[in-house]
């Protein structure tokens, strides 16, 4: 599901500036869950709950998403979630440094070497791309949005049993719609919600369904009953689902190195799921 929102993501761009769109869909997606769990009667978060929630809000939304959906509007959709699946190598990384409890066994650290390696030769086909300024701002603020999704995937894992996650998403996300909502109000080309065209509104709705509702709840069940590792290694498959999402819908290219590219990453997955068992 994940996949598919890197190519409705660069479709919505295209209308309105793209922190105006992520803030949208934050703010509408987090809106619903909040009214859901406030209608379900849970109890709000403690006042202890409130630093990790603005931790996540910033380092999930305001920062991952928010730069991952204006990177999109400089690079194609498939590059960008190529660049969205180098996530698992930063946590691997952190766990080496001795930053989180357990180290990754070492067939794990080898699956994600060999799935970061498919990551590359896809990669392989747009470097003369680089000569393009306006591509090498997509490159760089997709690659910071990797950072701050592995801190914050580490940091969910941390902290996900403090508070209902489900209903701190929603906290989470309508923050972030609102922190991003403010700053899009900065670029001159800021649109006014009437003015806002169809074809972005299906964008920011099928975002907020497939990937605020379903795919947010799908990730945060797998990091409560996953290895943070193992939970990971979803980024593999994105890059796969976006590249013929975006060769189909979009017409981006789709070769044969990119194709036999895209076959490395599934023996990483399999691995580091091999590496672990799941009691």
């Amino acid at each position: 599901v994940w996949g598919t929102t890197w190519v409705v993501s660069k479709e919505g761009v295209k209308h309105i500036p793209a922190l105006q769109m992520a803030g949208l869909r934050q703010f509408l997606g987090g809106s619903i869950y909040l009214l859901y769990f406030i209608f379900r009667k849970y109890p709000l978060p403690e006042r202890k709950d409130l630093f990790p929630l603005l931790v996540l809000s910033f380092l999930n939304f305001v920062c991952s998403n928010g730069l991952s959906t204006w990177g999109v509007k400089y690079i194609s959709a498939g590059l960008a979630s190529i660049i969205g699946a180098i996530f698992p190598l930063w946590i691997v990384l952190i766990g080496l440094t001795g930053e989180v409890k357990t180290a990754p066994p070492r067939k794990a650290v080898l699956g994600f070497i060999i799935g970061f390696s498919g990551i590359c030769i896809i990669f392989y086909d747009h470097l003369a791309d680089f000569i393009n300024p306006d591509f090498r701002f997509g490159i760089m603020l997709s690659l910071i949005a990797t950072w701050t999704w592995a801190f914050g995937t580490i940091y969910t894992k941390r902290h996900a049993k403090i508070f209902n996650p489900y209903f701190g998403l929603g906290f989470q996300m309508t923050i972030s719609g609102i922190i991003l909502s403010i700053i899009s109000m900065a670029d001159p080309a800021h649109t006014p919600i009437m003015e806002i065209p169809e074809t972005t509104w299906f964008a920011v709705f099928y975002l907020i369904i497939f990937g605020s509702l379903i795919g947010f709840i799908c990730y945060l069940y797998a990091l409560q009953h996953l290895p943070t590792e193992q939970t990971a290694i979803y980024a593999y498959i994105n890059p796969i689902v976006a590249l013929i999402a975006g060769w189909i819908f979009l017409d981006e290219n789709l070769n044969p190195v990119i194709i036999g590219g895209c076959y490395v990453p599934l023996l990483g997955i399999y691995l580091v799921n091999s590496s672990y068992k799941i009691n």
